[in-house]
């Protein structure tokens, strides 16, 4: 099966063999690794680390082994059990913990699993800090805890509670107009940790609840990815209760979807630009009204910042390249074209709690159907392919020719190979793992967003002589 290393964790299939698997070995070694990267960057005696975990059905066995290995070391561990990504993330400096752990894969099906790991700011590691980790791994350098230093186990059950709390305290979001509103709708939290932070979130906004696949059991009733392919249970249940729209996350609770009132996708892309477009509306002149989303996100992004007079900038693919990129820009909202919502008002995370909040405060003063407010946007629609290379092929030769064919055109090449064109883009960039090139189009309608991703394709295939 796979197993996946990268600055940003590990994530693998449970089960197999040792190191081509997240076998029980491998969750030892990569979280002792990270457990002395820990020790090498604080100087406290006893170091403080979070860890929480979605629900899927291998969830409890990695924690265990996880936590175990932490306390080995002489850390405290602070068990969450259950959580999101977004409530680990903004548990760490509430801790004043020196890190945090995320066991989840997020929307990869139920035999993945991964440890996500964040720095004391509750922020994914930098480039920096996760090849360390690597290198720790590499060369077993680990130095465990004699018995009167060990680490400790305490379990902490109340920061969904205050995940909740911290979105209803957010300024912009307004629990009053929500509630005057009569929302009705339906969240499909596909059997994970959605479905003990959505509902009640909801309900304390005064909106009507229909769960579906709300029961944190870890069996995914049908592929975890938020996409409108797999959500055909949650559109036919938005129709038959006449509900207001539907919400729908990934098993972690990082990346958000909308569905209109009539059973058709709002659309991921869109999940940031209507929150940004509600942000940007409510800051006062003069202040920020820069946002930030990734090279394979929606131009949709950057049409309504410029509405609000507002600067945008595309960073690099990756969370941790979207908020250094936030950082430096003194960004207001920002975020990925995945439904992943960054609100640093909040904090530097994706959080589907927090785009809630906003969106439905949105969708309430504007007074407006779903479908209405998707309607009122730039309409863009994107394909997404990719061609499979043969191993003896250099991909970074195929991206280079490929950028030197379209030098006259606004061409960015600090992640892959991305042309602007006057109405259209397309964005390549290849695979860490094998010799995959992945081609992003988007147009102002399907057919040409197609149309466009073809004509790549066939370029690429001629330059490769295959």
């Amino acid at each position: 099966m796979t197993l996946i290393k990268s600055i940003s964790g590990i994530r693998g299939t449970i089960g197999g063999t040792v190191g081509d698997n997240l076998t029980p070995i491998d969750a030892v070694k990569f979280a002792s690794a990270y457990g002395t990267f820990i020790k090498e960057t604080t100087a406290k005696k006893a170091p403080k680390v979070v860890v929480g975990r979605d629900a899927r059905l291998s969830g409890s066995m990695i924690q265990q082994l996880v936590m175990n290995s932490l306390v080995g070391l002489g850390i405290q561990v602070i068990d969450l059990g259950l959580s999101t990504t977004p409530t680990v993330e903004i548990a760490v400096p509430l801790e004043n913990a020196d890190g945090g752990i995320i066991l989840t894969a997020s929307h990869n099906p139920k035999q993945w699993n991964a440890l996500k790991l964040l720095n004391s700011k509750g922020e994914f590691l930098n480039g920096a800090e996760g090849k360390r980790i690597l290198e720790i791994a590499d060369s077993d350098a680990y130095s465990f805890a004699e018995v009167d230093d060990l680490g400790s186990i305490e379990v902490n059950n109340t920061y969904i509670d205050k995940h909740i709390q911290a979105v209803l305290d957010l300024k912009l979001v307004d629990a009053e107009i929500i509630k005057k509103a009569g929302f009705k709708v339906v969240v499909d939290a596909v059997n994970s940790t959605g479905g003990i932070s959505l509902p009640p979130l909801l309900k304390k906004l005064g909106v009507e609840v229909v769960e579906l696949y709300c029961e944190p059991t870890g069996h995914f009733p049908h592929n975890p990815e938020p996409l409108k392919e797999h959500l055909g249970d949650l559109a036919a249940k938005v129709v038959e209760e006449k509900a207001d729209l539907g919400i729908t996350v990934d098993p972690d609770v990082d990346r958000l979807a909308f569905m209109s009132e009539d059973g058709e996708m709002f659309g991921e892309e869109y999940t940031l630009v209507a929150c940004a477009d509600y942000v940007l509306g409510k800051t006062a002149a003069g202040a920020s009204k820069n946002t930030v989303s990734n090279l394979s996100s929606s131009r949709a992004l950057r049409d309504v910042t410029k509405k609000h007079g507002g600067n945008y900038t595309a960073s690099n693919v990756g969370e941790v390249n979207v908020v250094a990129t936030m950082k430096a820009t003194n960004t207001v909202i920002g975020g990925e074209g995945n439904g992943g919502i960054i609100y640093p008002a909040s904090h530097y995370g994706r959080d589907s709690l927090v785009g809630v909040g906003l969106f439905l405060t949105h969708l309430a003063e504007k007074n407006m159907k779903v479908s209405a407010l998707k309607a009122s946007y730039p309409q863009y629609f994107m394909s997404k392919n990719k061609i499979t290379l043969t191993p003896e092929l250099d991909v970074d030769l195929i991206l280079d020719k490929m950028a030197n064919k379209y030098a006259h055109e606004q061409v960015t090449t600090t992640d892959g190979v991305k042309v602007d064109f006057a109405e259209n883009w397309v964005h390549l960039r290849k695979s860490n793992t094998e010799p995959i090139i992945r081609i992003y189009t988007e147009a102002k309608s399907q057919s040409e967003a197609d149309n466009l991703a073809q004509k790549t394709i066939n370029e690429i295939e001629k330059i490769a002589g295959i």
